[in-house]
C-alpha cells in the first residue's frame, strides 16, 4: 500500500513538471502577444507552481495549483496549447522521421539485392516459370506470392496462332529500355522484350535488373541452358547462310530464332513471376571502429571507384560483394579455387562451398582471354596485389559477377557496412546472414 501512493506521488510530481515546462514554454513564445493582465496572471500562477515543486510540497497542494493554472494556459497559450489532433499527429510524424533518418544515417540503413552475383548467399530477382495454365496462381495465389516474396505475375498471351520466336545478338534476347513505374508510383527504368507468334509482336516488361535469359532457358528448354545453346547455334548457322538475301536490315538487329513452341491465339506464351530480390539491413556503425575482415559481405557506394564512373552505373548506386583481399594481399584464381596470399582463401564458410562446388556455389573462375571488359585475374596464373588503401571485392557467382576483377579496387572511404539481416522476402535466407 504504501508503495502505491509513493507511486502516484511521483506520478503527480512528474505531472507537475511537466506543466510547469509548458507554462514555461507559453511565456517565452508569446509573452509579446500578451496582454499586460495576462502576462502577469500566467507569470503568478507559474511562480506559485515552481515554488511548490521546489519546497517538495505535497501531492494534494501541487495538484491545486495545476488545476489552477490550466485554465490560464487555455487562455494564453494560443497554438501552443491545447493542440489540436492534427498538430499532435504532425509533430509525431516529424520526429518519427527525423529519428529514422538519423538511423538510417548512422546505424541500420535498409538495402535490396539487385542482381544475382552473390547467389545463392543473397538473392537477386529470380523467376518463377508457370509452365502450364493449370500452374498459374489465382487471385488469392497471387496476392499471397506478393505479401510474402514480393513476386510480380507477368502473362504473355498469343495474339495470334502459330510459333513463338524471339531476336536474339548472341545469346542475349534484343531488348529496348523504357520508363515505367515501380509498385505504380516510383520512376523506374524497365525493359521491353518482344516476342513474335507467326510475326506479330507480343512485349512484356520487367525490371533492368532481372536476368530475363535465365526466364527464356527455364520456360522453353526446362533450365537446360546447354539446349538453348544449340538452338541459338543451330537456328543462327542457318539464318546466316540467307540472312543477307533475305532481310539484310535483320542481321543489324540481330537474329530471330524460333523457340520451338507452338501456341494457339490467346494462350499462353509465357507465365512466370519475378521474385523481389533479398531485402537486408546493413550495419553502418560498425565499420567506424572495426575494419573489414576477409570473407565477410560487405556494402559500398560505386560513386568513388574510377571504373564505375563509365555512366553504366546510376549515381548514388549501392553494390554488396564478398571481401577476398585487403591491403597487401596477392590473389590469384586456380578454379574452382581462390587463393591469397598463396593458399586457398579462408574466412567464410561460403568459401569451402565455392571450393567443392556444392549447394549450388559455382566455384571461382577465370574469364576467357578474349573478355576485354574484365582487366583482373583474366586466366590461369594471373595474379593481383591488393593496394594500400583498397579492398579486392568478388561476388559468390563467380562466373556471373562483375565485380573488382572488372571494374577495380573499393577504396576504404566508399565501405558503408556489413548484412545484418535479411528481413525480407520470407525464405529460408530470412534471418541473420550464416556465410
Amino acid at each position: 500500500m504504501f508503495g502505491f501512493f509513493t507511486s502516484q506521488e511521483k506520478k503527480i510530481r512528474a505531472s507537475a513538471l511537466q506543466w510547469l515546462e509548458l507554462a514555461e514554454k507559453i511565456f517565452h513564445y508569446r509573452r509579446d502577444q500578451l496582454t499586460a493582465a495576462e502576462s502577469t496572471e500566467l507569470q503568478k500562477c507559474t511562480e506559485d507552481l515552481r515554488g511548490k515543486i521546489k519546497q517538495r510540497t505535497e501531492a494534494e497542494k501541487l495538484k491545486l495549483s495545476v488545476e489552477a493554472l490550466e485554465p490560464v494556459l487555455l487562455r494564453t497559450g494560443g497554438k501552443i496549447y491545447p493542440k489540436s489532433e492534427l498538430t499532435e499527429w504532425v509533430e509525431f510524424f516529424l520526429v518519427a522521421g527525423i529519428v529514422l533518418i538519423g538511423i538510417r544515417t548512422y546505424f541500420i540503413s535498409p538495402f535490396q539485392i539487385p542482381t544475382n552475383s552473390m547467389w545463392p548467399s543473397y538473392y537477386g530477382m529470380t523467376d518463377q516459370v508457370y509452365h502450364t495454365p493449370s500452374e498459374n496462381p489465382g487471385l488469392v495465389g497471387k496476392a499471397f506470392n506478393f505479401l510474402t516474396l514480393g513476386a510480380v505475375h507477368h502473362d504473355v498471351i498469343a495474339p495470334q496462332s502459330g510459333e513463338v520466336a524471339m531476336d536474339f545478338s548472341g545469346s542475349i534476347p534484343l531488348f529496348k529500355r523504357i520508363n515505367g513505374r515501380k509498385w505504380l508510383v516510383m520512376p523506374a527504368v524497365l525493359i521491353e522484350y518482344t516476342f513474335y507468334v507467326n510475326g506479330t509482336p507480343v512485349t512484356v516488361d520487367v525490371p533492368e535488373d532481372f536476368d530475363f535469359r535465365r526466364t527464356i532457358i527455364n520456360a522453353f528448354f526446362k533450365g537446360d541452358e546447354a539446349a538453348f545453346l544449340q538452338r541459338l547455334g543451330n537456328e543462327s548457322d542457318h539464318a546466316e547462310q540467307v540472312i543477307d538475301q533475305l532481310d539484310p536490315e535483320h542481321a543489324a538487329r540481330g537474329l530471330r530464332i524460333n523457340l520451338g513452341q507452338t501456341v494457339q491465339a490467346g494462350g499462353q506464351v509465357l507465365s512466370f513471376d519475378v521474385l523481389a530480390g533479398d531485402m537486408l539491413f546493413v550495419d553502418r556503425f560498425s565499420y567506424h571502429f572495426l575494419r573489414p575482415k576477409v570473407g565477410s559481405g560487405f556494402v559500398f557506394r560505386t560513386d568513388l571507384i574510377a571504373g564505375l564512373q563509365d555512366g553504366t552505373v546510376e549515381a548514388d548506386t549501392y553494390f554488396i560483394k564478398r571481401l577476398v583481399g585487403v591491403p597487401g594481399d596477392t590473389l590469384e584464381i586456380r578454379e574452382p579455387v581462390l587463393y591469397r596470399n598463396g593458399q586457398p582463401i579462408t574466412g567464410a564458410a561460403s568459401f569451402e562451398k565455392e571450393f567443392k562446388q556444392t549447394d549450388g556455389y559455382p566455384g571461382y573462375r577465370n574469364r576467357a582471354p578474349g573478355n576485354f571488359d574484365q582487366i583482373y585475374l583474366t586466366k590461369p596464373g594471373d595474379t593481383v596485389t591488393v593496394p594500400a588503401g583498397n579492398y579486392f571485392a568478388c561476388g559468390d557467382n563467380s562466373a556471373n559477377s562483375k565485380d573488382s576483377r572488372y571494374w577495380g579496387f573499393v577504396p576504404a572511404a566508399a565501405v558503408v557496412g556489413r548484412p545484418l539481416f535479411v528481413y525480407y522476402p520470407f525464405t529460408r535466407r530470412w534471418g541473420p546472414p550464416w556465410f
